[in-house]
């Protein structure tokens, strides 16, 4: 039987920062929301094969082949060049990977990890492959250790989300902004069905973690701490993560924007921590 594909950006067989223990990580191609922040923009779009990064390539590792753009990973030096110039915030080096590709890259790494995450882009725009790739590890007796995370902008609907749970051991979701109006600024989407979202995957046990991004003279938690606090103690005892931004790989705007120092992160979890939310994990760098 075929296996379903996704356009895959990168697998890291072992990663200590996506997910609790060691995880390998794979990061899907494509995303559904343009933030101004984002850490990893070349994993937004998805390759048109326009051609324009590969004369600009400095070690030739790019070539135009029948209308496609051919990665040579052998002659590729990771400068980044072609992911710096693309128009379409895309990668040349993304491949379509089967599940059973993404199976055996598991096996090699089973030993010494305690799940997979799937991030992005966002994950849960290939929803099928998904499903497909977390029920072949939980049928699989080798690998069925193995927990599955997703790591989601939460921008998911709940027809979604009932799909991939019964399969999904969890999710850690960003919440990006409190108010829809800095939340378009930040990302161009309204932040109604992220807030959905949390809230379902909350009660259904699967919140894995709530992500707070604090970008100094744009963040809006503190501007609006109860409703957000509020919000947090719901969703009960939830790990919540307080991010700090930083400019250093970020395009365009964001690039001029201020990092966040320990006296930023301090001001939110004090206002957090005065309104009871004190499940509060704090960066563990700044920059």
């Amino acid at each position: 039987m075929n296996s379903r594909c996704a356009l895959v950006s990168k697998i890291i067989p072992f990663s200590c920062v996506d997910g609790p223990g060691s995880r390998l990580a794979l990061f899907l191609q494509g995303c559904n929301l343009r933030c101004k922040n984002c850490h990893n923009p070349w994993t937004i779009g998805c390759c048109n094969y326009c051609g324009e990064c590969v004369p600009r390539c400095p070690h030739q590792a790019l070539s135009l082949t029948a209308g496609k753009v051919i990665w040579d990973a052998s002659a590729c030096q990771q400068c980044d060049a072609c992911l710096h110039l693309c128009p379409q915030q895309a990668t040349p080096m993304a491949q379509i990977l089967s599940v059973a590709d993404v199976i055996s890259q598991v096996r090699k790494a089973a030993l010494f990890i305690e799940g997979i995450t799937v991030s992005g882009g966002e994950a849960t725009l290939q929803l099928p492959f998904l499903r497909e790739l977390f029920s072949a590890i939980k049928a699989d007796p080798q690998l069925q250790h193995l927990t599955c995370l997703v790591d989601s902008n939460g921008m998911l609907s709940e027809t979604g989300w009932r799909k991939l749970l019964p399969v999904c051991d969890g999710a850690m979701l960003d919440l990006k902004a409190w108010s829809s109006e800095r939340h378009i600024m930040l990302t161009g989407r309204d932040n109604t069905l992220i807030k959905n979202s949390i809230r379902l995957l909350a009660e259904h046990g699967k919140l894995v973690e709530l992500r707070l991004l604090t970008i100094p003279d744009h963040s809006d938690y503190v501007e609006h701490i109860d409703s957000l606090a509020g919000f947090i103690l719901a969703l009960g005892r939830v790990p919540v993560r307080l991010n700090a931004f930083h400019a250093h790989g970020v395009y365009g705007e964001a690039k001029g924007w201020r990092s966040a120092t320990p006296a930023d992160i301090a001001s939110l979890a004090d206002a957090l921590s005065a309104r009871g939310v004190d499940n509060l994990i704090y960066p563990a760098l700044y920059l």
